[in-house]
């Protein structure tokens, strides 16, 4: 089983920037989809972004479109979430984790998830 990190969050003010990071342990990292989603205080976790294991497929929610982008090293077996832009409404915990079967917009397609990172955009 894929164990992942995620690192990174932190305050910003709105319109900042911010790079999240997840870490991942196993040899096998380079064969699978990854996903980053977020889970604001009341609500459900959502979809964000997610990578297909070619490296060159993306997916993205609306609300990431144009100021986020997901990218992968396999090398270092990490994968990341630049976030540009960022609006107050982007604050939540925010966890990558392992596509393992099924939509890449599904929370139920995902096998293993870290323990999270916070990010809070302040206005």
């Amino acid at each position: 089983q894929v164990q992942l990190v995620e690192s990174g969050g932190e305050l910003v003010q709105a319109g900042g920037s911010l790079r999240l990071s997840c870490a991942a342990s196993g040899r096998t990292f380079s064969t699978f989809t990854m996903g980053w989603f977020r889970q604001a205080p009341g609500k459900e976790r959502e979809f964000v972004a997610a990578l297909h294991e070619n490296g060159r497929t993306t997916y993205y929610a609306d609300s990431a479109k144009g100021r986020f982008t997901i990218s992968r090293d396999n090398a270092k077996n990490t994968v990341d979430l630049q976030m540009n832009s960022l609006k107050p409404e982007d604050t939540a915990v925010y966890y990558c984790a392992v596509c393992t079967v099924g939509s890449v917009y599904n929370t139920n397609s995902y096998g293993s998830w870290g323990q999270g990172t916070q990010v809070t955009v302040s206005s």
